[in-house]
């Protein structure tokens, strides 16, 4: 379960990245809208799926997996 929190949090932040690096620079070449998206509504979508990367990245730093049980070993 920690290494699919894992992943899944890298690839929604990575993903999240991607949109907002590829609204802020379609935005600044005068660009307002991809496709039939709004580059607000883009870049929106952007920071929601970097926030859930954040918040399952969190999630997979705090739930007891291998560090607590190894910790437990040692004493």
């Amino acid at each position: 379960m920690d290494a699919f929190l894992l992943l899944s949090g890298r690839v929604a932040g990575i993903g999240g990245l991607l949109l907002c690096i590829t609204a802020a620079v379609l935005r600044l070449a005068g660009n307002y809208y991809l496709g039939t998206f709004q580059l607000a509504t883009v870049l929106q979508g952007g920071m929601a799926a970097t926030v859930v990367g954040c918040f399952l990245l969190l999630l997979s730093l705090t739930t007891p997996g291998k560090a607590s049980r190894s910790l437990r070993s040692r004493e």
